[in-house]
């Protein structure tokens, strides 16, 4: 059995080998969630011109040293124009935030530290050089990369894009995932359970997951516990690029996932994670292709996708290998760590005095979606971390 960090390890170690992603054009506006396949060059230099960022007056920073000075307002420049003359000493342009800074002026003084008066105005106080004034080309120049190959083009990337005219982008093909659920009690979500039955919900979430990390879900059929029908399942999801199945990988007498993936050939590199949730994790290749095998219980299935998972399939798509990001926050309550594991809790995060302070959601073990559907974050509790108490910081993950 591996620790959750050597699972992350081989992950990481195995997934480098996968051959790249083919490549394709996308509208701008079709490309939210994709993985960039190009580096993107500034058009111009940015901003293209000196901007200023507040409301004011354009003027000779030189003019305003011993305040109070007095200006002849000689024009005004709205964002979108331009002022044709040149500012000369004592002399001052009305300017508004986002437009071009005139010929002659170097700086910009807040209107607020003004008083006009015809087309005279007093300025109260002193500015520096480039004060209020973001200069040309002080965000990129031209020809520099603004975004590199292999980042995922979010809100901001996207802006960014539509400022350098990129109306198309070359992005990475999304991988394809197979999700194959597996078991005899599980039914189609539509379908009424008999009382010993429960309903397809890996499926739902699993598919929502593989969309929120850039892939492509691909539900197959739900698998009975019949070791000739899960190989037919099983074959058919190696022709996509990932295989996830969910359920059949524990030891039990009905469990057969293992056994037909070993006769298909299949190359095992872990069969078990020191996880809780989600211990009876199977890891591998066969027909060329990686799959993961996760455990039934969906809270299990949640948690191995979003710490194992995910970072392969970022790289599948394209993007740099992503390991979870945990981050920080003061204990609630006292917790008691499990020895030996990587422990995850459903937990709930708020902002208390200026600190995060994390709780544990109310959750009965990996099969309570309820209390996952709760919380707004997992917390994480080491392998040989002593029990925490209240007001110690302990690892969290956002969901």
């Amino acid at each position: 059995m591996l620790s959750f960090e050597q699972a992350l390890d081989t992950v990481k170690e195995k997934v480098s080998v996968c051959p790249e992603p083919g490549r394709e054009f996308v509208p701008l506006t079709d490309a939210g969630g994709r993985v960039l396949a190009e580096d993107v060059l500034a058009d111009r230099d940015y901003p293209p011109f000196h901007r200023s960022i507040r409301d004011g007056y354009a003027l000779r920073a030189g003019d305003v040293a011993a305040p109070p000075a007095n200006l002849k307002v000689r024009g005004e420049i709205a964002a979108g124009g331009h002022y044709a003359g040149t500012v000369e000493a004592g002399e001052c342009v009305a300017i508004m935030t986002g437009a071009p800074l005139p010929e002659g002026a170097d700086a910009v003084v807040m209107v607020e530290y003004t008083e006009s008066e015809g087309d005279a105005i007093t300025i109260k106080r002193s500015v520096q050089p480039s004060e209020n004034v973001v200069r040309q080309g002080s965000e990129a120049r031209a020809g520099a990369c603004v975004l590199s190959r292999g980042r995922r083009l979010d809100a901001a990337e996207l802006g960014l894009l539509a400022s350098v005219g990129k109306s198309a982008v070359q992005v990475f093909a999304r991988p394809r995932v197979a999700i194959l659920p597996t078991g005899d009690e599980v039914v189609p979500v539509e379908r009424l359970p008999e009382q010993f039955q429960i309903r397809n919900s890996n499926s739902i979430s699993l598919r929502a997951q593989v969309t929120a990390a850039g892939g492509i879900a691909c539900p197959l059929e739900i698998a009975p516990d019949r070791p000739d029908a899960l190989r037919g399942l099983i074959e058919a999801g190696f022709g996509f690029d990932l295989l996830l199945l969910t359920g059949g990988v524990s030891a039990g007498k009905y469990d057969f996932v293992e056994q037909v993936l070993a006769d298909l050939g299949a190359e095992f590199y872990f069969q078990s994670v020191a996880l809780r949730p989600g211990k009876p994790l199977v890891f591998g290749r066969a027909a060329g292709k990686l799959f993961f095998g996760l455990p039934g219980n969906p809270v299990s299935t949640y948690v191995n996708f979003m710490l194992l998972v995910r970072p392969a399939l970022a790289v599948m798509s394209g993007a740099p290998f992503a390991p979870p990001i945990f981050l920080r926050a003061r204990l609630a309550k006292p917790v008691q760590q499990p020895i030996g594991l990587t422990a995850v809790f459903p937990a709930q995060v708020d902002y208390v005095s200026g600190d995060p302070w994390v709780s544990r959601v109310a959750w009965q073990g990996s099969g309570d979606l309820v209390g996952v559907a709760a919380a707004n974050c997992f917390m994480i509790m080491h392998p040989g971390q002593p029990s925490p108490v209240a007001g110690e910081w302990v690892d969290v993950i956002l969901k």
